[in-house]
């Protein structure tokens, strides 16, 4: 970075860094201990859609890819009010580690194919089903404003994903409350992000908390 950049307060954007999602498993265990939600098997990752052939072809090979795991749920594909893209990958609970792999070669193959500045963010989603989460009044540490979100949200339990943004290699909580209405537990938030500053680079800034309302992979 030049002395121009430094006083005229720019950054250098920071480069992507995929193999943090690897970090998962391990921050799983200690969000499981300090808050009760499991892994549910499910993850997606958001990318502004794109259209034309060479994207068309590399969303073949991805799904290619990860459909040539005999036994699996075949990969999905959705689109949101939003007009943002979820390739959606479904494991059992237990497999996390496959589920990250699953995310990490998403993310690689749209990159490797000139397709990284679409990629918005990953994520892999828990449930907690025995109500040991927490809860409170929801006050909106990023806002209840638009977001990448799908249209298909999962039933059943208190749910929590790990988002991983792309273009900033952080991760943050997001934590819809239950019901109709968008709202966020924003106490849960705080308590995830504080149980798991040690295991995985978090969102500093707030504001950058998105929500991803019925967000596949939740």
């Amino acid at each position: 970075m030049g002395l121009l950049d430094i006083l005229l307060g720019r950054t250098r954007p920071v480069r992507p860094d995929l193999d943090r999602l690897f970090a998962l498993p391990s921050a799983a265990v200690t969000l499981e201990a300090a808050t009760g939600f499991r892994p549910t098997g499910q993850g997606a990752v958001c990318f502004a859609t794109v259209e034309g052939a060479a994207f068309e072809q590399t969303h073949r090979e991805v799904r290619a890819l990860l459909d040539a795991d005999a036994g699996r749920t075949p990969v999905g594909l959705s689109r949101d009010a939003y007009g943002y893209s979820w390739l959606v990958s479904r494991r059992s609970p237990d497999e996390l580690p496959e589920l990250v792999n699953d995310l990490h070669a998403v993310n690689s193959t749209l990159e490797a194919n000139g397709f990284g500045p679409q990629l918005l963010c990953s994520l892999a989603g828990f449930r907690d089903t025995g109500g040991t989460g927490g809860a409170g009044a929801p006050e909106d540490p990023g806002g209840a404003g638009e977001g990448p979100a799908a249209v298909d949200g999962a039933a059943g339990g208190r749910s929590l994903a790990l988002v991983y943004l792309y273009k900033r290699g952080t991760f943050y909580p997001f934590a819809p409350l239950p019901g109709a209405r968008e709202r966020r537990d924003n106490p849960l938030e705080l308590r995830v992000r504080a149980a798991l500053g040690d295991d995985l680079p978090v969102e500093k800034d707030l504001g950058r908390w998105f929500p991803v309302w019925g967000a596949p992979g939740m």
